[in-house]
């Protein structure tokens, strides 16, 4: 693992660095505009990592960093996974977006991203939209998922949602038998872009649907636009067929595991488990929990299409084939007597295993 650019330093402190082998790790530090931003490359094995960028009021560095190190290497996963030639990268810019947002951090961000020559290429994530996207594509070439007005393709909420939904569904095939949420009740955790698109999916194939979300104006939207949504205080362990966490991810924790009423796990945020033994206190259970990096992989076979300039529609359906994905890795988890999110990694790392070391 290498810690890169010499002028950033480690923002004054020490780091116990993750024994994960990432290739390369960046701290940015720009006193002028308050910039503090990591990038963790994970891997290039299978082309440029790409992954987006979370802008984040952490609550010290040692934070965001243990969350970039997790963040990227899932990214390998989620393209591996997916099909596309990316490798894993992400990055977190520390800080409120409300409050220190501004064109010059952003700018500063993106050159930052430059010096990597291609290595990683950004997106969007938590905390950044099109319109910033836009802002750090006037300074490098290395970003993807801007307006369509600038040359992109604009936001990934819609496809990401579209690509989890297809995830749920092949769930649900297993836990009920048809691939259907029609009739199920599926409570969405967080209605941000991601979670909003979600419900009206989930409304339009007839599931019953409740929602809750920490931000009081999400919350207040979703209920203007669905008022046939329920607001709950929680989701986790409401009695709901389905769980979908579509908010920051460690919602899945022993505590949970133990009082989830859901049969179903499925939904957009990533890194869903906070420990790796929550998944199998899921299956002692008899739940079902959908790999997150498989089912919330759409918005990065969005930017993937973009990068080599597919039609919309060829996209879209290579985002409709995470159903058959990922039917076919639960059903390998059942006939291997493995936990899924084994056959998820088992599936991805056919990939990566298939890459000469030399690479």
């Amino acid at each position: 693992m290498t810690v890169a650019h010499p002028e950033a330093g480690v923002f004054g402190r020490s780091h116990e660095l993750s024994a994960r082998a990432h290739e390369q790790v960046v701290f940015c530090e720009d006193d002028r505009s308050g910039l503090k931003a990591i990038i963790a490359i994970h891997s290039t094995a299978l082309g440029p990592a790409l992954g987006g960028t979370r802008f984040y009021p952490y609550a010290d560095e040692s934070a965001a960093l243990q969350d970039v190190l997790r963040l990227s290497w899932g990214m390998t996963y989620k393209a591996a996974a997916a099909g596309v030639d990316l490798g894993g990268g992400k990055a977190v810019i520390i800080g409120d977006p409300a409050t220190m947002k501004s064109e010059e951090l952003l700018a500063a961000y993106a050159r930052f991203v430059d010096t990597l020559g291609g290595r990683y290429i950004t997106a969007g994530d938590v905390g950044t939209t099109t319109d910033d996207l836009d802002i750090i594509g006037r300074h490098t070439r290395y970003v993807t998922g801007r307006s369509v007005a600038a040359g992109g393709s604009g936001d990934s909420a819609r496809l990401t949602a579209l690509g989890v939904f297809q995830a749920m569904r092949a769930g649900a095939e297993s836990v009920w038998g048809a691939p259907t949420l029609a009739g199920r009740t599926v409570g969405v955790e967080g209605v941000g872009k991601v979670g909003r698109e979600l419900t009206a999916l989930l409304l339009a194939d007839g599931a019953e649907v409740c929602v809750t979300d920490v931000n009081e104006a999400a919350l207040r939207r979703i209920a203007s636009e669905h008022p046939e949504v329920r607001l709950l205080s929680t989701v986790s362990t409401a009695p709901v067929d389905v769980y979908a966490p579509c908010a920051l991810g460690a919602t899945l924790t022993a505590s949970t595991a133990a009082t989830i009423e859901a049969k179903l796990v499925c939904g957009a945020a990533n890194n869903q488990l906070a420990t790796p033994d929550v998944e199998q206190a899921l299956t002692e259970r008899g739940i079902t929990w959908v790999p997150d990096f498989v089912a919330n992989s759409g918005g990065l076979i969005q930017v993937a299409g973009e990068l080599r300039a597919a039609p919309p529609a060829e996209v879209e359906a290579e985002v409709t084939d995470i159903f058959p994905r990922c039917r076919e890795i639960i059903a390998a988890a059942k006939a291997d007597g493995i936990a899924t999110g084994a056959a998820a990694n088992r599936f991805a790392e056919r990939r990566l295993d298939a890459i000469p070391r030399s690479l």
